[in-house]
């Protein structure tokens, strides 16, 4: 794996996969690099104008893909249920790559923090509902899109929606802890039901997407956003690059379920793809159930193939 590009990704012809956030950055990427290899894309957005874009896009590079569109909101948890609801086919793939970051306080549709509700809460909703196609397929991937932030993530069961005292950055790097408490419970529970269902997580290093640039533009700091504009460009690495974790981790021979893997270089920001650590707090096995059972009970979504009930010993 230490030289691993998208070159690498082996024949996905026959295969079919779900992309979250596939209209710009490391979605858009994503879908790109496994339309490329064969596999069926279905890219979600949730800007439908966006996501035309992206498609437009994507089949101007790559004219015989086979790729589709769907509006996907995952901040809306109906949205979530319908999409869900019109898929009809197995999935090999599913990578939960879409997010916000450090944005203002602001809620769900269904009255979550936005950036748990959509970057954790939406995406456990999603692959819940699509678990009986995941299972139709031997060997299918859940790919979940965490950040090296979880590291300064802390699950506060108290205020989880940061009604009592909410920061922006702190609530991100809440978010990302969740992706990867959620991504170890999903493969402990896959394997204590003899499921063949693998769960990995990825992070992109610091690469260059417009996604650190919202938070400052939805409270009109025009400067904070060029700076951060500015210093993702130059200390940052491409999209393209940024997406080689979650490609690996969607599609790498010898992959294992609970897996985590990000850039090889320094502070794991840039450079190519391998298996790298999670924090202390990402390997809290109590905190990943409390988190599974409060996140069923929030969205509804019950999971039952897994046998739900089993818990820690």
């Amino acid at each position: 794996m230490t030289h691993w590009t998208a070159r690498d990704i082996p024949d996905l012809s026959g295969r079919r996969a779900i992309v979250t956030g596939a209209n710009s950055g490391l979605g858009l990427q994503t879908a790109l690099e496994l339309a490329r290899h064969g596999a069926t894309v279905l890219m979600t957005s949730r800007n439908k104008t966006k996501g035309e874009d992206a498609v437009r896009r994507l089949r101007s590079a790559l004219p015989d893909a086979d790729v589709d569109l769907r509006r996907l909101d995952l901040a809306d948890l109906d949205s979530v249920r319908e999409l869900a609801g019109r898929n009809e086919d197995p999935l090999d793939i599913l990578v939960n790559n879409a997010g916000v970051m450090a944005i203002p306080r602001r809620q769900t549709f269904d009255g979550f923090e936005m950036q748990l509700g959509t970057n954790h809460l939406g995406h456990f909703a999603l692959t819940g509902l699509l678990l009986p196609a995941l299972l139709a397929r031997p060997g299918a991937r859940v790919v979940t899109v965490s950040s090296a932030l979880h590291r300064m993530g802390v699950m506060n069961f108290a205020d989880l929606m940061g009604e009592a005292s909410y920061g922006p950055w702190s609530a991100y790097a809440q978010s990302k802890l969740a992706n990867l408490l959620f991504m170890r419970e999903l493969d402990r529970r896959a394997r204590a039901a003899g499921l063949d269902l693998v769960s990995v997580a990825a992070h992109p290093g610091l690469a260059s997407t417009n996604l650190q640039t919202v938070g400052p533009q939805m409270t009109r700091r025009r400067l904070t956003a060029a700076v951060m504009r500015a210093g993702s460009l130059v200390l940052g690495q491409s999209a393209a690059r940024g997406a080689l974790p979650q490609l690996h981790a969607a599609t790498a021979p010898g992959v294992q379920g609970g897996d985590y893997y990000g850039p090889r270089g320094i502070g794991e920001q840039r450079g190519l793809p391998k298996k790298v650590p999670m924090s202390d707090q990402a390997r809290d096995d109590r905190a990943a159930e409390l988190l599974w059972d409060e996140s069923k009970r929030l969205t509804g979504v019950r999971y039952a193939p897994l046998c739900g009930e089993i818990r820690h010993g």
